[in-house]
């Protein structure tokens, strides 16, 4: 008979580790090497059975400090390479099922010392499931900005001409980005003129026609003028309703009326000099 948990920790942690690698292993299906997983699962064994034997069950206190690091550092590594809360969870709640079956239904070991393991690896996966969702959260954000850039591409037409296709919806955040992308891409290519085409925004308000406005002005003192095209007519009919000004702005039904126009002037330009 096993007189403590203990003692039955501490002569079955290469069994409770390889059970513990295999549990994991299967839930990762392959996103995580498995040779890091059969390195990393041991430290995470003698690290709690470590700190089991100073007697603390408070996973706050330093002597869980290094099992603590290494399951966020594993619930950050699960959130970028796409795992789910649930397999978060099972993934350290796991280890009590190894437990259980390796104490013969927790034959030997007290019940209430069993108790106190369960307690302890709740709270080790409470803290691994809050990094994994801080990360996820990291990880969604990033890749929203990202899918806001793409969505905003700044096309050069011709020499001094760029185009800007805006497809969805515009807010304070998006707009931002939007200006800072044609801005740039007008320093940087030295552009005078801008198409802003808004075929692919679904509805004009007073909001999304303010954030055009700001974007022109800004390119405006950069020293570029720009033509808005991609008023349809029900976008041209709430414009109107609203009472929304554009004033001395260049307005076209389509981008290839705007096309148009531009190496209309591009061409009236040239046989000018």
């Amino acid at each position: 008979m096993v007189a403590t948990l203990a003692t039955f920790l501490h002569e079955n942690r290469r069994q409770l580790a390889q059970a513990w690698a295999a549990e994991m292993g299967s839930i990762a299906a392959g996103r995580i090497p498995m040779d890091r997983i059969e390195r990393e699962t041991p430290e995470l064994v003698d690290g709690m059975i470590a700190a089991w034997d100073t007697g603390s069950r408070d996973v706050a206190e330093p002597a869980y400090e290094t099992v603590v690091g290494l399951l966020v550092e594993l619930s950050i590594t699960q959130a970028e390479v796409g795992f789910s809360p649930s397999e978060t969870a099972r993934s350290v709640f796991g280890l009590k099922n190894k437990v259980f079956e390796l104490t013969g239904e927790g034959q030997g070991v007290s019940g209430h010392e069993l108790l106190e393991l369960w307690s302890l690896i709740d709270d080790l996966g409470l803290r691994t499931f809050e990094s994994f969702a801080a990360r996820r959260e990291k990880v969604i954000s990033a890749q929203a900005e990202q899918v806001l850039e793409l969505s905003t591409p700044v096309m050069k037409v011709w020499d001094g001409v760029l185009a800007l296709p805006i497809v969805g919806t515009l807010d304070s955040k998006r707009t931002q980005i939007i200006m800072e992308s044609l801005l740039q891409e007008l320093s940087d290519t030295g552009s005078t003129h801008a198409i802003i085409d808004i075929t692919g925004v679904s509805a004009v308000d007073t909001q999304v026609a303010q954030h055009l406005l700001k974007t022109i002005a800004a390119a405006r003192l950069m020293g570029a003028e720009c033509i808005v095209s991609g008023l349809r007519p029900q976008i041209a009919q709430t414009i109107v309703t609203l009472g929304i000004e554009f004033g001395d702005i260049v307005t076209c039904a389509t981008l290839a009326d705007a096309l148009r126009l531009k190496q209309q002037s591009v061409r009236t330009a040239s046989s000018g000099r």
